[in-house]
């Protein structure tokens, strides 16, 4: 249960850190990947004085606040940014993908955390900022079981979507337990969390999407003989693809 609560301590910290943040800091299109380059460098070596200088002061206090919870969980914790193709002239898109890990009663948790950063730019300033498809897993079983998460990255509002998480291996005559649950803060950090024994092979879910645009955050649990994986997803709810 102590690793259980872990588990959703860690998860919340890793969805703060990246759902959450909303950046805007001074990149021109001529020094994009250079300030991008300074960014990741920055990030990786824990440099609150340059992370201060690529973003503004009021970003700032919000990013350093949510780096340095995850930074102490995860003390070596490391940032790859990618510069992906622009949409537009005003419109980017960088990859972010965090791995970090973490020895907890002789037991290695592994992060792994990917996600898409969009924004807007405009006087060299970034706007509009948003993050998208963002997954996020927390493991201590050292990869012994195969699993497939596949939940859509998008979703038209009041649509059905699947919701499958595959054991592609599931361990003879083991039995592992799971479950699955739209984001809730008060059930993440509060409430107890009910796994059920995963007869099936998985976890398999039909949901509907909200009938507004926005967000929706699945997080779920896989609990096995080896070991826990705890994940986090998050959907984008659209009016039109």
């Amino acid at each position: 249960m102590n690793n259980l609560n872990l588990f959703s301590r860690i998860s919340f910290l890793v969805y703060i850190f990246f759902y959450l943040i909303s950046a805007e800091f001074a990149i021109s299109r001529n020094t994009k990947d250079d300030v991008l380059i300074r960014l990741e460098n920055s990030l990786n070596k824990r440099d609150i004085a340059l992370i201060s200088k690529i973003f503004s002061d009021q970003e700032t206090f919000k990013l350093t606040n949510k780096f340095s919870k995850l930074i102490h969980e995860f003390p070596n914790s490391k940032w790859q940014i990618k510069n992906l193709k622009n949409k537009n002239e005003n419109n980017h898109i960088i990859e972010v993908k965090l791995s970090g890990s973490k020895i907890i009663d002789d037991k290695e948790f592994l992060l792994e955390s990917n996600f898409n950063y969009l924004f807007s730019l405009e006087n060299g300033v970034i706007f509009n900022s948003s993050i998208k498809n963002h997954l996020t897993t927390i493991r201590n079983d050292n990869n012994k079981l195969d699993i497939d998460i596949e939940i859509p990255n998008k979703v038209l509002t009041g649509k059905n979507y699947y919701i499958d998480v595959f054991i592609n291996n599931p361990l003879e005559n083991e039995i592992i337990a799971g479950y699955i649950k739209e984001y809730e803060e008060e059930t993440l950090i509060n409430q107890s969390i009910l796994l059920k024994p995963l007869a099936s092979g998985g976890i398999y879910k039909i949901t509907r999407a909200p009938s507004k645009p926005g967000i929706q955050i699945w997080t779920g649990i896989i609990a096995h003989p080896e070991g826990l994986i705890s994940f986090t997803k998050t959907v984008d709810v659209i009016e039109k693809f």
